[in-house]
């Protein structure tokens, strides 16, 4: 989920070119980041108060860093596809504490696995549940199939 590592085959073009900030931006409003990644100013400031992003305030108005930037699409990615809140903290932090970032990867390998593990079971279970279903509906209009077939013959 870092930056380097955020090579999606699904982003498009545009996309992709959301995860590199503006060379010649440094500071970002909340309005700014609300608008860019589509999503409310609310979002960011409740990532800030669970303490992953801290934008800066000059004259009571936050603004955020390239980091914070970063940070912020690292968040929402993980978030599309599943993780928790406390998930993505726990990565940011080793971020912060390995400047390697191997110890980060392999945490975010692990996480991953059991993300995917998690889908895969619930992805069998909706299987199972689907042919159930598909079982029931034949049961179903073969039942009405012969509610016809014997309301025709009385």
């Amino acid at each position: 989920m870092s930056e380097q590592c955020v090579d999606d085959p699904r982003l498009s073009k545009t996309k992709k070119s959301k995860l590199s900030a503006p060379a010649s931006k440094e500071r970002f409003t909340i309005s700014e980041l609300a608008k860019e990644f589509r999503i409310t100013p609310r979002t960011i400031r409740f990532y800030e108060d669970k303490g992953l992003l801290s934008p800066e305030r000059v004259a009571g108005v936050r603004t955020y860093s390239r980091r914070d930037r970063a940070r912020l699409v690292i968040i929402l990615r993980a978030k599309r596809v599943g993780f928790s809140l406390e998930d993505i903290a726990e990565y940011l932090d080793l971020y912060d504490t390995d400047p390697t970032q191997v110890t980060q990867h392999r945490h975010l390998l692990t996480k991953i696995e059991a993300l995917m593990s998690e889908y895969e079971q619930r992805r069998a279970n909706i299987d199972q549940t689907l042919r159930e279903l598909k079982s029931m509906r034949a049961s179903v209009i073969q039942c009405l199939k012969q509610d016809r077939g014997a309301r025709r013959g009385t």
